[in-house]
C-alpha cells in the first residue's frame, strides 16, 4: 500500500476547493491515451502453432514503457534481455521483464505478438546510435512546432529500429492540424513521420519521475495498463479532497487510487460502516472510523466513552454487526 495519510476526516483539508474543483483531476473520457501496443498472434503459413509448453514473455518498450505478450520457442530469454519482435509502430527492440506463468494453451482472445530473435550486437549498436538523433529531431520537431505556432507540447521522438519511420508523441488540449508540421518534418529527415497525440497520463508513464509517496510512479513501475479513477475512489478510501494531495505529476488523480480500490472495496464488505450502531456490553456503541489500512476502528458510546478495536472483533450475524467479547481497548 502506499504511504498515504488516512486518518484525517473526508473534508478536512479541503482548503477552499470545492468539489467542482477537483472534478477537475479526473480523467477526461475524450482525451487520447496511448492503445495495447500488441497485435493479435499471427497464424499464417509457416508459423508453427503454439503449444502449452511455448515460453511466453511480458516485454516492455522501453520509450512508451508500454508493455505487452510475446511468445518465443527458442532458448530462455531472460529479464533484461533485448529482443526484435513486431509492435503497432513496427519493428522494433523490446526489453525482456520476464516469463509469465500459465496453464495450458494461450486464450484465443490473447494478444500476443512472436519474437523474432534476440538483439545482435549491431541492433545494439543501431539503437544507441538512434538515441542521439531523436535528441536532434526533438530540438528541430519543437523549433518547427514554435514556426508554426501550433498548441501542443513534444513528449518525446523515437526512430523505429527496422523501418525507416519516426514516432512524435505529443500531448494538446484540442485536436491539433498538424499536416504542415508533417510535411516539413518529411522534407527535414526524409523518412515517414508519424505524430501521436497522447494523453497527459501517458506523458508521465513515458518519462517517469517520483510520486508523492517517494516512490516511482505507478503507471511508470507499477502498471502501464492506466485505469478511469474517479473522486468516489478518493471517497471510498476516506482521503481529504486536497487536490495537492491526491493528484499526481500529469494533474490527474493518482494512478494508486485505482489500483488499491478493490482492497478497500473488499475490506469494507467485512466492516461495519461508519454511522453504523453496534449494542454492546449494555450500551449502544456508533463506528466513528473505520481505518482500513492498520485494521482497527474507533467507536463511541452514548455516555461519551470510546473505543478503539481490531477489525477482528467484528462480525455479521443475521444481518446485524456485532462485538466479541474479551478483545477491548478503551480509550
Amino acid at each position: 500500500m502506499s504511504d498515504r495519510d488516512t486518518y484525517n476526516p473526508l473534508y478536512e483539508d479541503m482548503e477552499g476547493e470545492n468539489e467542482e474543483d477537483i472534478a477537475a483531476l479526473e480523467d477526461n473520457p475524450t482525451e487520447k491515451d496511448l492503445e495495447s501496443t500488441a497485435v493479435i498472434i499471427e497464424s499464417g503459413e509457416g508459423l508453427e502453432p503454439l503449444t502449452p509448453d511455448t515460453p511466453i514473455y511480458r516485454l516492455r518498450l522501453l520509450y512508451s514503457h508500454e508493455t505487452f505478450l510475446a511468445a518465443y520457442p527458442g532458448e530462455r530469454l531472460n529479464p533484461g534481455n533485448m529482443v526484435l519482435v513486431p509492435t503497432r509502430y513496427g519493428r522494433d527492440l523490446a526489453q525482456i521483464i520476464g516469463p509469465i506463468q500459465r496453464n495450458g494453451p494461450p486464450s484465443p482472445f490473447f494478444e500476443i505478438v512472436r519474437i523474432e530473435r534476440p538483439a545482435t550486437p549491431e541492433h545494439l549498436e543501431k539503437s544507441l546510435n538512434n538515441r542521439e538523433l531523436e535528441q536532434e529531431a526533438f530540438t528541430i520537431c519543437k523549433q518547427k512546432i514554435d514556426t508554426h505556432h501550433l498548441e501542443m507540447k513534444l513528449v518525446s521522438v523515437h526512430y523505429i529500429l527496422e523501418e525507416p519511420k519516426i514516432l512524435f508523441f505529443f500531448t494538446a488540449e484540442t485536436r491539433v492540424d498538424f499536416r504542415e508540421l508533417v510535411k516539413d518534418l518529411v522534407g527535414s529527415f526524409k523518412a515517414r513521420i508519424e505524430l501521436r497525440q497522447i494523453g497527459v497520463r501517458d506523458e508521465s508513464r513515458m518519462i517517469g519521475g517520483l510520486g508523492v509517496c517517494g516512490r516511482g510512479y505507478c503507471c511508470h513501475t507499477v502498471s502501464d495498463k492506466l485505469k478511469p479513477v474517479s473522486i468516489k475512489m478518493a471517497k471510498d478510501q476516506n482521503l481529504s479532497l486536497n487536490s495537492m494531495k491526491i493528484s499526481g505529476f500529469c494533474g490527474r488523480l493518482l494512478c494508486c487510487l485505482a489500483f488499491e480500490h478493490t482492497f478497500y472495496t473488499e475490506q469494507r464488505r467485512v466492516l461495519p460502516p461508519e454511522g453504523c450502531r453496534i449494542a454492546y456490553d449494555g450500551t449502544i456503541w456508533k463506528v466513528l472510523e473505520v481505518n482500513i489500512v492498520i485494521g482497527m476502528l474507533r467507536l463511541s458510546a452514548e455516555d461519551g466513552r470510546q473505543l478503539q478495536l481490531p477489525a477482528s472483533s467484528f462480525e455479521k450475524t443475521d444481518g446485524r454487526w456485532r462485538i466479541e467479547r474479551g478483545v477491548r481497548k478503551e480509550e
